[in-house]
C-alpha cells in the first residue's frame, strides 16, 4: 500500500488548522452583557484563503528501483520540498443589541450620512409620537370651558 504523497499531508494539516480558526463563534461572537442588562452580540465576516504547493527534485542516484529487506522492489521517491500558507481576514460588520424589550442591529460602520439617518429614523418617529401624545394629554387636561376670545 502506497503512503500518501507529502503534499497531501501539508494540505490536510493546513485545512485542519483553518477549520479550527474559523467556526461559528468567529462569525457570531460571544455575547457581552452591559451593566444595564443589555446584551451585545458582535457579527463579523470572515474571509480565508490558502495556497499550498511543492515539488520533487531529481538527485543523482534517486528514482531507480531498489529492493527493500522483504525482497520486493519499489520506486524510491525523489526528495520533496513543499510549503503552504494561509490567511484570514476578520471584519466586524454589525452588533445585535438586545435590551429594554427591543432588538436592533447597529452597523459597525456607516457608509454615508444617509445610512445613519435611516438608522435613526425609527427612534425619531418614536420620540415624535411620544411628544404628540404628551401634547394631546395636556390639551385634554387643561380644557377651557370658555372661549379665549369674546365674540
Amino acid at each position: 500500500m502506497a503512503c500518501p504523497h507529502p503534499i497531501e499531508n501539508i494540505m490536510r494539516t493546513t485545512m485542519e488548522q483553518l477549520k479550527e480558526m474559523v467556526d461559528v463563534n468567529t462569525i457570531v461572537g460571544d455575547p457581552v452583557m452591559a451593566s444595564d442588562g443589555t446584551m451585545i452580540i458582535p457579527i463579523s465576516t470572515v474571509a480565508t484563503g490558502f495556497v499550498s504547493g511543492g515539488g520533487e527534485y531529481c538527485v543523482a542516484g534517486h528514482g531507480k528501483k531498489q529492493k527493500d529487506d522483504s525482497g520486493s522492489s519499489e520506486d524510491c521517491r525523489f526528495p520533496f520540498a513543499g510549503a503552504s500558507a494561509a490567511g484570514i481576514s476578520l471584519t466586524p460588520m454589525s452588533f445585535v443589541v438586545i435590551g429594554n424589550g427591543s432588538v436592533k442591529v447597529v452597523p459597525a460602520q456607516y457608509n454615508c450620512t444617509v445610512d445613519r439617518i435611516i438608522e435613526m429614523l425609527p427612534r425619531a418617529m418614536e420620540e415624535l409620537q411620544k411628544l404628540a401624545e404628551k401634547l394631546c394629554s395636556c390639551k385634554k387636561k387643561h380644557k377651557v370651558d370658555q372661549p379665549i376670545f369674546d365674540e
